[in-house]
């Protein structure tokens, strides 16, 4: 499947963050934000991939070159002068050809199954599929009001609380007919604000599929920080850079030197160690590794795990089935705690 990647904006009022680079060329998570979107058009099949550049194109080129290094084939088309969101599209049209296909921008902050789009754009035979995001504040965004077939019916821009119908705002992510880009003249274009309605008021076929998963569009510095701190905390899944990646620590097997051991899975594995640490504090228990309870022929031992949220539960002993049945019998604890 092919797709548009609009990278060629200015991101004027994301400056203090990129200083004179691109705006997709800004990092998230040690990797440049359009590093993580042909990371996410590659693993949903768009291996085929057009960027239309303008501000800064020869870093953007210089990095990505041909694809090859990310799995896709890249091609580019260079902006002289300002088109629009749908202009810059159709500047790609020996790109696209007769095919549907995905538009997105290089710098948002995205985790959909964007093949899932494609499909419901197919099987309904739009001539514009918009993927929509549910917002609680939905204000500084194009909102787009469906019926109960998902087609559009209307579309708001940027509409204060009085005005505001629906919680559904377009992401800017579309799948596209080439029928729909017949309709941009020469000269800037957008699609939000000339484009649709056009479309609209001609009775062509737009609809909107809300959308599962992460989306944030990246304006300002704190939406920034903001997608960075989802990033890291997992709420917005990216493949982070080198520098970003915790070095795996495999966990030993059953049987060990260690004696007996079992993990138990928990959500919060800091706030496990607490309860238990409580629990065994009055028992003798030492806690300058883990938590260590000695007893005449046993030795406990429970600890964090280092790669995933879990809790280690060893015990040595002489007496192997003591070793099991203790070791069994502290995980059953644990995991009742950590419920």
């Amino acid at each position: 499947m092919k797709a548009v990647i609009l990278a060629g904006g200015l991101g004027t009022r994301l400056r203090p963050v990129t200083g004179e680079h691109p705006k997709p060329m800004v990092p998230m998570l040690g990797r440049p934000m359009m590093e993580h979107i042909v990371d996410l058009l590659r693993a949903c099949g768009y291996t085929r991939i057009c960027a239309a550049l303008h501000y800064r194109a020869g870093e953007i080129m210089a990095h990505f070159g041909d694809g090859r290094r990310f799995g896709v084939e890249l091609e580019y088309r260079i902006e002289t002068e300002n088109l629009g969101t749908a202009g810059s599209v159709k500047n790609c049209r020996d790109f696209y050809g007769d095919e549907d296909f995905l538009v997105i921008s290089g710098d948002a902050a995205c985790d959909y199954r964007l093949d899932e789009l494609m499909q419901a754009h197919r099987e309904r035979g739009a001539a514009v599929t918009i993927a929509l995001s549910a917002e609680r504040v939905p204000l500084r965004y194009g909102l787009a009001v469906t019926d109960g077939d998902g087609r559009i019916r209307s579309f708001l821009e940027k509409p204060a609380w009085p005005r505001v119908v629906t919680d559904l705002v377009n992401t800017g992510i579309y799948v596209l007919s080439p029928r729909a880009l017949e309709r941009v003249p020469e000269g800037p274009f957008d699609f939000g604000g000339d484009l649709f309605p056009k479309l609209l008021r001609e009775g062509a076929l737009l609809y909107g599929v809300p959308m599962e998963g992460y989306w944030a569009d990246i304006g300002t510095p704190q939406d920034y920080y903001r997608c960075c701190a989802d990033a890291l905390d997992g709420k917005l899944r990216l493949t982070p850079g080198e520098a970003f990646r915790i070095e795996p620590h495999p966990e030993p097997e059953e049987q060990g030197e260690e004696g007996f051991i079992a993990c138990c899975d928990c959500e919060n594995r800091a706030r496990l160690m607490g309860t238990l640490s409580e629990l065994m504090l009055d028992m003798g228990a030492e806690y300058d590794d883990g938590i260590r309870l000695r007893g005449r022929d046993y030795e406990l031992h429970i600890s964090p795990s280092a790669v995933r949220s879990a809790v280690r539960i060893a015990v040595k002993s002489p007496d192997a089935e003591l070793a099991r049945a203790l070791c069994l019998s502290a995980r059953e604890v644990a995991e009742k705690l950590g419920m």
